[in-house]
């Protein structure tokens, strides 16, 4: 049994980078290609934990509290630097309406399903529901900034990484099934997709003038900015914090830990758009960042709480339907294409990591329209959670 704090980190640390080695010799595989990496931690890590791997001793404790806390902020801003506003823009009003449109109806979902489901479950619920809907509109780091904005307890996030992660492969599968049947669904709608193809066309030519080989500079640069944004975060969201709460009375949505993730979101996208976009490495360094709180998290968990998953499951699919049937609907309206629809759709719920396949599935010249929305998704994943997580906390009567 580990009882060291730092050992303990370590160990996930190691474990975090043995699987993302494990990936990158095997993409290929059936297996990595349905099971992605952070799928293999998370459930490892709850693995670890269930059969007492380490000891939850106050060393252990402290070390969780820290680095999770401080690595958070980090792992958003350096993520955000992808995100130029600029570039998204360049999608046209056609996708970014596509792209909204899929953003609001998973936010209606979450709001009905609460609406009829909400006896089921625990109640503080609606913070996970609200966690679980800043994955589906951004992903899984938005997720990880909302539980720490409102101060979600590990144990509590099982179910909600159940659901993210079943219900999503399951999307992902539904989606591409639907490939074949694009002009079908285009006649139904009535709409026209040359201008996609243009626009996919002219971002696959557009060419960056920058390097693509990170060095040990731009390592240490992104390393070290990041870390210094989370402090420099913290230290703006204690001072305005309790500032907001004395006008506006106590919230969850007030506190540090909220604000600190919100001042990071809008440092990141601010630095986007200056040079600081080209460094090469905000992708695996943001990642990397990720595995380890996924890995910090699902050391906290344990799967002899996770009694109640068929109805959380079920929930999940009764969100998805919902956006099924609005984006449906909306397509028929506005006669958006099957293409606009799917990526929209899994740009939010999948981020960057479906969006592009699904697009590739279309055709290849439009992987980067896929990119661009699931960056996008980024953007706002973690906003439109938290305005999610409000509307449930008034639903449940907080």
């Amino acid at each position: 049994m580990i009882t060291n704090g730092f050992t303990y980190f370590a160990f996930l640390v190691c474990f975090a980078g043995i699987v993302s080695a494990l990936e990158m010799k095997f993409r290929d595989s059936t297996f990595f290609k349905y099971v992605p990496p952070p799928v293999i931690l998370y459930l490892s890590c709850m693995i670890f934990a269930t059969v007492g791997l380490w000891e939850n001793n106050d060393s252990i404790k402290a070390t969780y509290r820290v680095v999770r806390g401080n690595l958070i902020p980090a792992m958003i801003f350096v993520m955000l630097l992808r995100c130029d506003i600029r570039k998204i823009l360049k999608l046209g009003p056609r996708m970014l309406i596509g792209f909204f449109s899929a953003t609001i109806t998973i936010m209606v979902g979450f709001v009905v399903m609460f609406l009829l489901m909400k006896n089921g479950f625990p109640p503080e619920s609606w913070k996970t529901w609200g966690a679980l809907a800043g994955s589906w509109i951004g992903g899984t780091a938005n997720m990880v900034a909302i539980q720490g904005a409102l101060g979600i307890s590990d144990s509590a996030m099982g179910y909600t990484l159940l659901v993210d992660n079943v219900n999503y492969s399951i999307w992902v599968i539904l989606l591409l099934a639907t490939v074949p049947y694009a002009k079908n669904f285009n006649k139904w709608t009535k709409t026209d997709t040359s201008l996609i193809d243009s626009v996919g066309t002219m971002l696959s030519e557009i060419k960056e003038n920058t390097r693509t080989k990170m060095e040990t500079a731009d390592l240490a640069l992104l390393v070290g900015s990041g870390l210094f944004v989370s402090a420099i975060s913290s230290h703006v969201a204690s001072v305005i914090s309790p500032m907001l709460i004395n006008v506006f009375g106590k919230s969850d949505f007030l506190s540090v830990s909220t604000v600190t993730i919100i001042v990071a979101t809008f440092l990141g996208i601010l630095c986007a758009m200056t040079p600081m976009n080209s460094i090469p490495g905000s992708s695996p360094v943001s990642l990397t960042m990720l595995y380890i709180i996924i890995c910090l998290i699902a050391s906290r968990a344990s799967f002899k709480e996770l009694t109640d998953a068929p109805y959380y499951l079920a929930a999940g699919f009764v969100i998805l339907g919902i956006h099924a049937l609005l984006m449906a609907i909306i397509a028929k309206i506005i006669k958006l294409d099957l293409f606009t629809c799917a990526v929209a759709s899994l740009a939010n719920i999948g981020a960057v990591a479906a969006a592009p396949i699904i697009a590739a599935a279309y055709k290849e010249t439009l992987v980067p329209i896929g990119v661009l929305m699931a960056l996008m998704g980024y953007v706002v994943g973690t906003w439109g959670g938290l305005f999610v997580a409000k509307i449930l906390s008034l639903i449940a009567g907080v």
